[in-house]
């Protein structure tokens, strides 16, 4: 069965637990077995998750999060996860959450608290990132099933992206096994690989919005209407070379480091983002955000799923690098 044919059995996602099922549906029929970043395939990879992110960003929340999980233990050459497993991966690192690990024979004991982790109530599995006794992180495997873990219901308050169920997981004595050495989930080249997939997550749900300006466009010959989308469709051209572009780039220098090429994807998706979300609502007037379900529900989710960028500090980043490099790389 094709992505899109089993994407249209689910609309309307209620909650979490509709949002699992979906999850599972895909995982069934094998549609989360992405090509790998780096492959040869990447751009394939990129756009089965923008496929995905137009359909419903909060599946696509957990789809991402799921695949990303699949890639790092193919990356890492970690034993394959169980047969029919679903997987969070919850990598956020605020300083009022911290998981601490302690190696006691071949697993490892996690306590501590771990916030933002989407899907948690409906996942089989976690792979999160922990500090070791020497205070190093260390991607861990954690059945959720184990009685030392608990999924509360503190931390979300979401209104867009609420179904995702971002909440916070306490661990108190659950065991788990190291995926990878302390160190690795930063330093392999997936890490920056799979941030340009999240930048492919927001693209496919602009791209959504832009079909909605488009179908209204196509009905209604209002020239200020006209004037948006062409706004939006040259954006999204841009976009498209770029995400376009970087996948081959990966896809030549699997290995090599994709930082900058990654935060310069990152802002310019993030800043075509901001650009449709304007366009479209300045266009389609009210009528859309009222009445049909999946535009508002874009609409609220796409500004919170936006934000897994650090927009400025992002941006001062990738400016400290370009800045002590030598003149003339923008030149044609």
């Amino acid at each position: 069965m094709a992505l899109h044919g089993c994407l249209q059995g689910f609309r309307g996602y209620a909650d979490t637990h509709a949002l699992g099922q979906a999850l599972k549906a895909l995982q069934e029929e094998g549609l989360d077995q992405l090509p790998l970043p780096g492959s040869g395939e990447t751009l394939v990879r990129f756009s089965r998750l923008a496929e995905v992110a137009g359909h419903d960003l909060r599946l696509c929340k957990l789809f991402e999060g799921h695949t990303d999980a699949l890639a790092i233990f193919a990356e890492l050459r970690s034993p394959l996860p169980p047969s029919g497993s679903i997987w969070g991966m919850w990598a956020a690192e605020p300083p009022t959450a911290k998981v601490r690990v302690r190696r006691e024979g071949q697993r490892l004991r996690l306590d501590g608290r771990k916030a933002w982790c989407s899907g948690a109530t409906v996942v089989s599995h976690g792979l999160l990132t922990a500090w070791d006794e020497q205070d190093r992180q260390q991607l861990v495997a954690v059945p959720m099933q184990h009685a030392g873990v608990t999924v509360t219901d503190e931390g979300w308050n979401a209104v867009g992206m609420a179904a995702s169920g971002s909440v916070d997981v306490i661990f108190d004595g659950a065991w788990g096994l190291a995926v990878g050495a302390p160190g690795d989930y930063l330093a392999r080249p997936g890490f920056w690989q799979g941030g340009v997939g999240i930048a492919a997550c927001w693209y496919g749900a602009a791209q959504r919005l832009a079909e909605a300006l488009r179908e209204h466009g196509s009905s209604r010959k209002e020239p200020h209407a006209l004037a948006h989308l062409g706004a939006v469709d040259s954006a999204l051209h841009s976009a498209a070379c770029v995400l376009r572009a970087a996948a081959e780039q990966i896809d030549r220098a699997p290995t090599a480091n994709a930082q900058q090429l990654a935060q310069q994807t990152r802002a310019c998706i993030e800043a075509t983002v901001e650009q449709v979300i304007r366009h479209v609502g300045r266009a389609v007037g009210a009528g859309p955000y009222c009445k049909d379900p999946h535009f508002a529900q874009l609409m609220a989710d796409l500004p919170v799923y936006l934000r897994q960028s650090h927009a400025e500090r992002d941006l001062a980043a990738l400016g400290e690098q370009v800045a002590g490099e030598p003149t003339g790389r923008w030149q044609l």
